[in-house]
């Protein structure tokens, strides 16, 4: 997985007061665990945008101004509730032999036969949560979704992702080709127009039978 490399300063004092002195700066107070003991600092007021604003999953190298290195995720983020600016982030660091639960994006590929043929693409699931060791996690999780015909699904126990975990039911839909609301629209018409038009066990008129 690519990485995002974050330059802060640790922090000595943790207080309201300290951290208020640190938002005034434009610096967001940060925290990461995972290691021994917290560790806390702070960073650039923009510093976590390429973290935060993207549709895409990184891990983080935060480089400390002590000169320490750590490998990291973001876990969670605060923002302002009116003005939405980030106000704290929370970091978990990466360790070789313990597995880490990540949100990774979902990439659809190709042209679905489905859509070719008058379908509509459903994809609700745009990030999927998986558990894995930090070597193995992947930039996005590909789906060809090229042989889906109308009607057709992908599941997630359709996904095949070696050495990952995949955090929801094996029968969840991560994507889908529904046929179109026009189409369903005319083809109700259709049917109903059938019902009412449908023959008769004794079409002829009854003096063409003798009756």
């Amino acid at each position: 997985m690519q990485s995002i490399t974050i330059k802060g300063s640790k922090r000595e004092s943790v207080g309201k007061k300290a951290t208020r002195a640190l938002r005034n700066a434009d610096k967001i107070p940060c925290v990461v665990y995972g290691g021994e003991a917290p560790i806390h600092f702070a960073v650039d007021g923009l510093a976590l945008n390429p973290l935060v604003y993207t549709p895409n999953a990184y891990t983080a190298v935060i480089e400390l101004d002590s000169g320490e290195k750590i490998n990291a995720i973001m876990q969670d983020v605060q923002f302002h509730p009116v003005t939405d600016k980030i106000l704290h982030a929370d970091f978990y660091a990466l360790h070789d032999d313990k597995p880490v639960t990540m949100w990774i994006p979902v990439r659809l590929e190709g042209l679905a036969i489905g859509v070719k043929n008058g379908g509509v693409l459903r994809n609700p699931y745009r990030k999927l949560s998986i558990t894995c060791l930090p070597k193995d996690l992947p930039d996005d999780i590909k789906i060809d979704i090229t042989p889906l015909k109308i009607g057709d699904k992908f599941l997630v126990k359709d996904l095949d992702l070696p050495n990952i975990k995949i955090n929801h039911p094996e029968n969840m839909v991560v994507c889908q080709v529904r046929m179109a609301r026009t189409a369903l629209a005319v083809q109700a018409i259709d049917e109903e127009e059938d019902e009412e038009g449908g023959e008769t066990t004794n079409d002829k008129p009854a003096e063409e039978t003798g009756e």
